[in-house]
């Protein structure tokens, strides 16, 4: 049986642990309501996008926009979206184990890669692979001149044949208790189909002009969209972690209180038996 200095020194170990624990939780609760509501806005909002985008595009079937152009791939860029701090549960290690998958599944191809987040940035920093950027400390931070920044690189990568196809790899919000590690082709951009018939719009200016200003800002907000959806599932994987963290804390010090007293109590016991004995010898 451990000593009772141990077993306090333990006690007070795991209490300052579910102390923390707990402050982190309550931390991330409070940031992810913010976080939930501008994923869902944003989820709302690529969504209307695309549905202009399916009407200009089902009015100019023979205007073929740069980005709409699929090639054969020789070369593609992966961005992959991280957070930069840990404490999330399988959060990172989802998403990189999906991303180490696509870059297996691509060997023939060269595949580069543009790194969001530190945990990104550490676990591909030692591997041989060639990464083009990264951004550190982005998480709910990154601002909209960044993210337009890394739009316009990403495109005019891609129109300049610099590479041929772009991937992203992030972790979509679904729910508080659930998300979803996707990879999903960036550009080229599949031509939208019309889910419905598509009545005789009269552009002005002509859908051509509309689609050369509309592109732009579609990959700019989906850039946007996967972000905030990142971050919202960032938190959401903290929010389970550090409650499960605080949950274990709190059996462990319910086991440890029941040592320490059976500890003392032996010990008193001892003690008593001790004083006896002498008191008899004398």
């Amino acid at each position: 049986m451990s000593s009772l200095s141990n077993i306090r020194t333990r006690l007070s170990a795991v209490t300052n642990i579910k102390q923390i624990a707990t402050s982190m939780e309550m931390v991330a609760s409070a940031r992810f309501k913010k976080a939930q509501d501008q994923a869902k806005q944003a989820q709302f909002y690529i969504a209307k996008v695309h549905e202009i985008l399916e009407k200009i595009s089902a009015a100019c079937t023979e205007f073929k926009h740069p980005l709409f152009i699929q090639r054969q791939v020789r070369k593609s860029v992966l961005v992959v979206v991280s957070s930069d701090r840990g404490l999330c549960g399988a959060y990172n290690s989802t998403l990189l184990a999906a991303a180490d998958k696509f870059l297996q599944e691509r060997r023939s191809e060269e595949v580069s890669l543009i790194l969001l987040g530190k945990k990104a940035i550490q676990y591909y920093q030692n591997k041989p692979r060639l990464i083009v950027a990264t951004f550190p400390g982005w998480s709910g931070k990154i601002t909209l001149p960044q993210i337009q920044k890394l739009s316009e690189q990403l495109i005019s990568g891609f129109v300049s044949n610099h590479f041929d196809a772009v991937w992203l790899a992030y972790t979509k919000f679904i729910s508080l208790m659930h998300r979803e590690v996707r990879v999903e082709k960036f550009l080229p951009i599949g031509k939208p189909e019309a889910k419905q018939k598509i009545l005789n719009y009269i552009f002005e200016p002509g859908p051509e002009l509309l689609l050369e200003q509309l592109l732009p800002r579609y990959c700019m907000t989906k850039i946007e969209s996967l972000l905030n959806e990142a971050h919202a599932s960032e938190l959401a994987a903290r929010i389970f972690s550090m409650k499960a963290a605080a949950k274990n804390a709190e059996e462990m010090i319910k086991q440890l209180t029941l040592e320490r007293n059976k500890t003392r109590q032996a010990s008193i016991t001892r003690e008593l038996l001790e004083t006896t004995a002498s008191m008899r010898e004398s």
